[in-house]
């Protein structure tokens, strides 16, 4: 595929990867150590060398199991009309007579294609190997933090109340399954490496697991989710990836959970506005940008400005958390204005002849139907006007 492929700068990736590189065999180190001293360690039970939970794939029970469970999926619609109930789809609604419908035919159709010689034909046509292994390097960022999102998914099973929400979290837990076995059919078809998953990954999604109660919905709801349905955005219009539209709708419905059992279940004004509270989300958060950085080659391959997608990700993630009351330590106008400044400072550095411009203002989603969702979500969002602007904010 003709993809207009952007400047990088060499020195700035090479740096990058050596940092990352070091941070990584200190981070993994040390918590070998503490979880042989039985002091703590690594949370996850997920091995991402290989991208898989400890124990290893197991597919043949997921085959018995979870894709045997969704064929057998009841709708309460069909069985009790009675009912308030109304989660049949349309296709549903045409085919209610089989019993084996787990899914829509569009995600069928997609899902066949998955594993067939022809998809991976049509990958081999549209793009040459560097932009495969680019895609595949973006994707399994997500693909590992959708390994993350299955596990802190359910476990705020625990934290949540009401009846309701407990079955909108467990649709979650089902989605966030489905989203990681259908995603490492998706970059297994590239047939090139899956890298491991990163220090800043590492660091990032840890942390989201070990926070406490409800502080979970911030980081993964809000912050990871919001990273995946902007990484989904900005792919979901290359061939052969249309299937990303799916995952990011379901996104869409996930970054919402928060906001909407909040209004029920709102957090107290300690929780939301807390010294303490308001720095362990930034503290959760700055992973992030380094993660960005080291992505930054893999995204110019794919035509997609790093610090576009980057600035793209934290308006998102500035509206909302501040929809929700999870509150940062400053206003998001102020932060978003300096961690702009921030990024013009860097481009400054490593792009000759860099103009200051705002980066929060930018948008990397390009597919139609995405940039449709995404309108609806952040509807209200800040926008530039609302915000200081870009060239005050850089740093001389």
């Amino acid at each position: 595929m003709q993809i207009a492929e952007l400047p990088i700068n060499p020195r700035a990736v090479t740096w990058n990867r050596r940092v990352e590189a070091v941070l990584n065999r200190v981070v993994r180190g040390k918590d070998r150590v503490l979880g042989r001293l039985g002091l703590g360690g690594r949370v996850a039970d997920y091995d991402d060398e290989h991208y898989q939970f400890v124990g290893g794939a197991n597919d043949e029970m997921r085959r018995k199991h979870y894709d045997k469970s969704l064929r057998l999926l009841w709708k309460a619609e069909a069985a009790a009309p009675w009912s308030t109930f109304h989660d049949l789809g349309a296709a549903e609604q045409a085919l209610r007579e089989m019993a084996d419908l787990a899914t829509s035919p569009a995600e069928q159709q997609v899902r066949a294609r998955l594993t067939s010689a022809e998809f991976k034909a049509e990958l081999d046509r549209h793009y040459t190997p560097r932009q495969k292994q680019a895609i595949v390097n973006v994707l399994s960022a997500i693909g590992h933090g959708e390994a993350y999102a299955w596990l802190v998914s359910a476990s705020n099973l625990r934290d949540v109340r009401s009846s309701g929400a407990k079955a909108a979290v467990t649709m979650q837990v089902l989605e966030e399954a489905k989203h990681f076995v259908v995603m490492r059919e998706l970059v297994a078809a590239f047939g090139v490496p899956v890298p491991r998953q990163s220090a800043w990954e590492y660091l990032l999604l840890e942390g989201v697991l070990a926070a406490d109660g409800l502080e979970k919905f911030y980081g993964m709801n809000v912050l990871v989710e919001t990273i995946a349905l902007s990484i989904f955005g900005a792919l979901a219009h290359l061939p052969g990836l249309e299937i990303l539209r799916l995952f990011h709708l379901d996104e869409s419905r996930h970054t919402a959970l928060p906001m909407n059992y909040l209004k029920e279940f709102p957090l107290t004004k300690r929780q939301q506005r807390g010294f303490f509270a308001r720095r362990r989300r930034l503290r959760m958060a700055l992973p992030t940008l380094p993660l960005i950085l080291l992505l930054e080659e893999d995204l110019a391959i794919l035509g997609i400005d790093a610090f576009e997608f980057a600035g793209s990700v934290l308006r998102k993630v500035a509206h909302l958390s501040e929809r929700a009351g999870f509150y940062l330590p400053r206003p998001a106008p102020e932060m978003l204005a300096r961690f702009n400044g921030l990024f013009n400072l860097y481009c400054r550095l490593t792009r000759p002849g860099h103009l200051p411009r705002d980066f929060m203002d930018a948008e990397t989603s390009k597919d139609r139907v995405v940039a449709k969702t995404e309108r609806e979500i952040f509807a209200s969002e800040v926008t530039a006007e609302a915000r200081p602007r870009a060239a005050a904010a850089v740093t001389a």
